[in-house]
């Protein structure tokens, strides 16, 4: 039988009071403490807000994007798992006016990080934030001549990263379409202006340094400019029309995600192409000269977890590769016609078959 004294004191109004303020405070306590699990559970998740090239991503593409994309992957292995404990924010536009659109609605939501595949889209994504960090992936051009970042070691305001070097590979990928077509005289340039326009320095930059190299070689180069992915069969046709037989795609992250489309154009027309990324060869291109894409992305998910951890975007330094691969795809020179010399087959890094 149960203590007269124990069901009067727990039925006492003043006791019972006094029990509910305690828990009250003890509630609030725990929100309040730093390593509570109330405020763990109420404490925002950091954004990460990306800006692509293209209509944007059906479910099945976006997932098998995460399955397979070394930045994804990488950014697993470093504890970040979108919806658990971080939140991705995707906006995509074909044009540059969708892609400023996109910019723009991705720095009212306030993300805590910015990350891009090219130069051009970390631009557009400054013009409307100076202090959230921005991380490019692969920058196809010198970030300090195109007055993105102070220096090289340190970059001083919003935004870090990769960048490619591709300007400076230019005379390496013109001198791999001479030795894959002795007498070469014309060489065409396919680069595109969505997103260029707002880093003019580094296709210029680009434009001189492949005249230059060209000029060396004996060579003449012609621009190609594509202002979407409409035009991309236009610009083939008109190559053929003007007796063209050779092309070096410029980088960008325009013609990556059109790089099937490329690739199938210059089978079509049996255009010798060299590409600056391996992904176009692996989709069918003839030839490749450029840096490691993969590793890239691992480094730039690096970058991501470093801000998402408290770093400082104008502390970290740009980083530049150091290793180049020659990938050649015999099946597609067989279906143009071409004979690849054995002299570039022992240089290549990797012969797709």
């Amino acid at each position: 039988m149960g203590s007269p004294r124990s069901i009067e004191v727990s039925g006492c109004p003043a006791r019972r009071g006094r029990r509910r303020f305690i828990t009250v405070v003890t509630a609030g306590l725990l929100l309040l403490a730093p390593g509570g699990t109330q405020a763990q559970r109420l404490q925002p998740m950091p954004r990460v807000g990306i800006l692509g090239i293209g209509p944007g991503q059906s479910p099945q593409e976006l997932a098998r994007s995460v399955a397979t994309n070394r930045f994804w992957i990488s950014m697993r292995e470093f504890g970040w798992v979108d919806g658990q404990n971080m939140i991705v924010e995707r906006r995509f536009g074909e044009t540059t006016d969708q892609l400023r659109r996109g910019a723009a609605d991705l720095v009212r939501l306030k993300v805590d990080v910015l990350f891009v595949g090219s130069a051009g889209l970390a631009k557009i994504l400054q013009m409307e934030t100076k202090t959230i960090p921005i991380v490019v992936g692969r920058a196809e051009g010198d970030l300090v001549a195109a007055g993105l970042v102070n220096s090289l070691a340190k970059p001083g305001g919003n935004i870090t990263g990769s960048q490619l070097l591709s300007d400076e590979l230019v005379a390496k990928r013109l001198e791999l379409l001479k030795a894959l077509v002795p007498n070469l005289s014309r060489v065409a340039l396919l680069r595109e202006d969505v997103t260029t326009p707002a880093i003019p320095q580094i296709p210029a930059r680009y434009d001189q340094q492949a005249a230059d190299a060209a000029r060396a070689l004996g060579l003449e180069v012609q621009p190609y400019v594509v202002r979407g992915s409409k035009d991309l069969a236009a610009a083939f046709s008109e190559m053929v029309k003007n007796q063209v037989r050779a092309a070096l795609v410029a980088s960008s992250t325009f013609m990556f995600v059109h790089r099937q489309a490329i690739v199938e154009l210059a089978l079509a027309h049996r255009i010798v192409t060299v590409y600056e990324l391996q992904g176009f060869v692996e989709n069918g291109g003839l030839m490749s000269y450029g840096v490691d894409v993969p590793e890239m992305e691992r480094r730039a998910a690096s970058y991501v977890d470093r801000i998402l951890r408290g770093a400082r975007p104008a502390d970290l330094p740009i980083e530049q590769p150091t290793k180049f691969n020659l990938v050649i795809n015999l099946k597609t020179a067989k279906a143009i016609g071409l004979a690849v010399p054995r002299s570039l087959l022992i240089q290549a890094d990797q012969v797709i078959e």
